[in-house]
Parts: structure tokens; sequence; C-alpha cells
């Protein structure tokens, strides 16, 4: 690690000085960490690796091997406990992934029967309700972000091009982007195309055209979020065939929201990333409602997610709400 430290800070023409300062770390601290007879801490190290521009997880892994041998050494029995510590560690991965899923499985069996009945439903009948759970989820998306125009007034103005009295050009153009932004991932999704990076910053620039132009399709200009985002869709890559759908749609969508990677709209391309991956499996619209105690709802067990570190709080309420506009589809073939 030492010498990862202080080859990127020669590449970067600093002087331990420039660092120390930029950093707020003592300088003489500095010289010990590339010297290697001081170890920085987890904090100075994701520091050290967004102004150094050295791979986090590099830098994690050779702070963490060097902890590990600090610890163990050369005791003949090292070899031995690491192996054991491996077991361990892969074994407790399979069990928490197991709980969450035999937890769930009930559930996510209700839903699969709900879709397969669905998808047995005449071609019109199925163009119809999809028009209908899309006007809902454009409507209650805009509302979960501020936008008063109700569900007519969306039909309205996506329909029929009709400019309501009283909203704010910015309400209008939330619909329409919204509209069209799903529009692009619908054609995603025929095509065939991957979840990836390109993709994913268009349809923010859709979603924001007209109305933050300056930040849509752009992260914010920070090192740290590019590498977060880069583990995210390595994430995304490594687990996308391994994970149910609606777990993984859940997971990308908290994922996503915690790094926050842009200067607006985080929690629409959040809650669209989600129902990009329904979608291409084959699910309809998870539609968070807009209303003032569901969102409420929402934001509360984001929060629970943060603070608790468990994920399960969202994929419950996700698979809930999918639950419930399953159900909802059927219903309005009924009518």
């Amino acid at each position: 690690m030492k010498t990862l430290l202080k080859n990127a800070r020669e590449q970067k023409g600093l002087k331990t000085r420039e660092v120390a300062q930029i950093l707020g770390i003592d300088q003489a601290l500095i010289s010990k960490f590339e010297s290697g007879t001081r170890k920085p801490t987890r904090e100075q190290i994701s520091k050290l690796s967004q102004l150094l521009e050295i791979d986090f997880e590099t830098l994690m892994i050779a702070w963490l091997k060097e902890k590990i041998l600090y610890e163990i050494g050369d005791d003949e029995f090292a070899l031995k406990a690491l192996f054991l510590a491996e077991q361990e560690i892969q074994s407790n991965k399979k069990i928490i992934s197991s709980s969450v899923l035999s937890g769930i499985q009930v559930v996510l069996d209700e839903i699969e029967v709900l879709k397969k009945q669905i998808t047995s439903f005449q071609h019109f009948d199925l163009h119809r309700i999809s028009k209908i759970l899309e006007l809902e989820f454009i409507s209650e998306s805009n509302r979960l972000n501020g936008n008063s125009l109700t569900f007519q007034e969306t039909k309205s103005v996506i329909n029929e091009g009709v400019t309501i009295a009283g909203k704010t050009m910015y309400e209008h153009l939330e619909a329409v982007n919204l509209q069209e932004t799903i529009a692009y991932i619908k054609d995603l999704n025929h095509k065939k195309t991957s979840i990836n990076e390109k993709d994913f910053l268009t349809i923010h620039n859709l979603l924001l055209r007209g109305i933050s132009p300056e930040n849509s399709g752009k992260y914010k200009n920070d090192s740290l979020i590019i590498r977060e985002m880069n583990l995210f869709f390595n994430w995304y890559e490594t687990n996308k065939n391994n994970l149910h759908p609606i777990v993984l749609a859940s997971e990308a969508h908290l994922k996503v929201i915690t790094i926050s990677p842009f200067e607006n709209g985080n929690m629409q391309i959040a809650n669209l990333l989600m129902n990009w991956i329904l979608l291409q499996h084959g699910y309809v619209f998870a539609t968070i409602q807009g209303n003032d105690e569901t969102k409420e709802e929402y934001l509360h067990i984001l929060e629970a997610c943060k603070n608790k570190n468990d994920k399960s709080f969202l994929i419950n309420y996700i698979l809930r709400i999918e639950k419930e506009n399953l159900l909802r589809a059927i219903q309005l073939v009924s009518k």
C-alpha cells in the first residue's frame, strides 16, 4: 500500500505537505503512510483514494491485507486460520442471502401467479392496462417529486398537449419528459439492451431536459461519485443473473439513491432504474404513490435501510407495491 500511495502522489506532482494540506492530515502522517510505519484509518483511505485517483477497491484491499498480516504475521497456523475465515465469510454471505429469499418467497410465489395470469390476457387488454398503469406511474412519480398535476391533468398534458391553467411550465415538462423517458426505456427493453451506464445517463438527461439542462445526464463533479457508480455497474453485472428481478430492482434503487450521483433528480432516477429492471423482466410498474402519507412511509423506509444497514425494508416494500399493482392490472381487465 505504501508504494501505491507514494507512486500516485508523485504521478500527480504533489508534495507530502500539499496532500496533508488538502486532506487536513498531518504531514508527518502522510510520510509515515508512505514509509509503512503507520497505517491510515478507513476514512483516510477514502480521502487518499479520491485525491490521488487510486481505485478505491484496490486501495481498500491493500489496506485490509496489511491489517490481516499485522495481526497474524507469519504465525504457523496463519494459513489454516485464513482458510477457515474465508469459509466462514462465504457461509455467512450464503446464510444472509438465503434468509432474505426465504423470508419473501411466499410473496414472490404469489406475485408469479398474478404475473402469469396477466400474460394470459388478450393483446388488446394488455395494451390498455399498460397505458393506464404507465399514466398512473407518471402522475404519481411526479407527485412524489412535488408536482401538483392531478392524474387527469397529467393525462391531458401527455395525450392532448393541453396546457393546464395555474400550473408551471416545469410541471408540464416533468410530465412530458417522464413519458418520453419511459418510451426510451421500453424501446431499450424491446431491443433487449442490457442496463448500462451510457443509457442510464441518457435517461437522466431525458428526465431533466429543459428543467435543469446544466446538470442533466452528468454526475456530480466528484471523483468519488464516479468511482461509486463504476462499482455500482460492476455490482449490477455480477448480480443481474443471480438475484430475483424484484430483489435486484429494489437493491439497485437503494444503491443509487444512497450514492445520489446527480445534482438533481436522484429520487426519480432511482425509481426509474428500478422500474426499468422490472419492465425488462415482464413485471408491471411498482408505482409509489405521491400522497403525503405514502411519501412519508417511503422516506422512512429509506432511512431505516440506512440506519439499520438492512435492505430488506425496501425489498419488502417494493414487493408489496408490485403485488398491489399486479392486482390492479387484473381488476382493470375485469371492469
